[in-house]
């Protein structure tokens, strides 16, 4: 992911979000952006974040627009070691265009190993 803005706010933890991504492959897979609902609210002493795309604004030129179907993230500490959380995702991205499946398949593949270092990382600082 290489953006993340709130688009539109409703009420607290209710916003529509609008994220993107690089070029991958050498931009054989073209740049996408996604526009999703997203609800954010406390689950089991940490955070359920859940989300679904939808049909909001132009397409960005240079962009394609992908769709995730509903999806979540659960984020709750371990009752053993208080300090550390699981992190359980739930996702469906159609990144849509004409794609060879083998490309989908490496480019998010490193797509989420790319995003877990991230978060590792912004854990950290």
């Amino acid at each position: 992911m290489t953006t993340m803005d709130i688009v539109e706010t409703f009420e607290e933890n209710c916003c529509v979000m609008r994220y993107t991504t690089a070029g991958q492959l050498w931009n054989i897979i073209a740049p996408r952006e996604f526009v999703d609902f997203s609800y954010t609210t406390s689950y089991e002493d940490g955070l359920l974040s859940c989300g679904v795309s939808l049909n909001y604004g132009e397409v960005r030129p240079n962009f394609v627009r992908g769709f995730n179907h509903p999806c979540g993230w659960f984020c709750v500490p371990l009752k053993d070691y208080p300090s550390h959380s699981l992190l359980t995702g739930y996702i469906q991205t159609e990144l849509r265009g004409m794609l060879p499946q083998s490309a989908v398949d490496t480019a998010m593949a490193s797509t989420l190993t790319n995003f877990y270092s991230d978060l590792k990382k912004a854990l950290k600082s």
